[in-house]
């Protein structure tokens, strides 16, 4: 029996109208009143309020003081942050991701793939004063994201068919042509390097931690910007990540990437 099956011979509508708001308002940076999200929805403000209601109660989300908006807050973050593999990959990484930071003067994350998304879990700040850096609980385009791209490389093939199918069908388009060339050579190299999508002389490098299997579980990734009299160049902060990398993956119980551990030897 499929899910959509079990959904139909076993109907919950209080919790999926509770699940839809959830899923409304992740979308919606500046948030709904309670009109918006009946509108949004095809229900009636009757129908909407007491879930609202119960939603808010148990701070999921949250009301602007001035416009009756609602947004969520960042309590379904906190729930998969105390999520037990993702609490002990992020404790582990943590002082590692510290450690990459002080030796690059760059700052680090940890990113994850939720479905068609890459969520960021966990992230440490340049020890400089300035820098760039990605925040905690953002989320990013899985065909735009050098993270997504290096954990589906590395990635189990049924989930990565999977992650991509869900993208073309949450965005109505194909994936990019050029897609599984891209990902074949990230897996040959073992790694990522990309001018970032969306901000000028960044650049993306990224590395997969990977599991006893050998397939990723997330990614350690540095957007790097050149800072003016620093030394620091992207080969130097390709070979701390890879070591990175490889150590977090060990420390979980994984397998050090053999493309990083094979040019440590050489």
């Amino acid at each position: 029996m499929t899910r959509t099956e079990v959904a139909h011979r076993y109907p919950t509508p209080a919790l999926e109208k509770g699940l839809d708001a959830l899923e409304l308002l992740a979308s919606e940076s500046e948030g709904l009143t309670k009109t918006e999200v009946a509108r949004r929805l095809g229900r009636t403000i009757s129908e909407v309020f007491r879930m609202l209601v119960c939603l808010e109660t148990r701070g999921y989300i949250a009301r602007s003081g001035d416009d009756e908006r609602y947004s969520l807050t960042l309590h379904l973050f906190k729930l998969a942050y105390q999520h037990p593999p993702i609490e002990r990959l992020t404790t582990e990484a943590l002082p590692i991701m510290q450690q990459v930071t002080c030796q690059i003067n760059q700052s680090c994350h940890l990113g994850v793939l939720d479905g068609d998304r890459v969520v960021i879990i966990a992230q440490v700040n340049s020890p400089l004063t300035s820098g760039f850096y990605v925040k905690a609980g953002g989320i990013g385009d899985l065909m735009r994201s050098t993270t997504g791209q290096v954990i589906l490389a590395h990635q189990i093939p049924e989930i990565s068919s999977r992650a991509i199918e869900l993208w073309c069908k949450h965005n109505g388009m194909r994936p990019p042509r050029d897609l599984g060339q891209r990902l074949t050579k990230i897996k040959q190299r073992g790694f990522d390097e990309r001018k970032s999508y969306e901000v000028e002389g960044v650049i993306n490098i990224s590395f997969p931690v990977l599991d006893d299997r050998g397939y990723a579980v997330a990614a350690l990734s540095v957007p790097f910007l050149q800072r003016i009299g620093d030394s620091t160049t992207p080969s130097k902060v390709k070979r701390v990540l890879g070591k990175a990398s490889c150590a977090l993956s060990e420390v979980i119980g994984g397998v050090a990437n053999p493309k990083e551990s094979l040019r440590q030897v050489g």
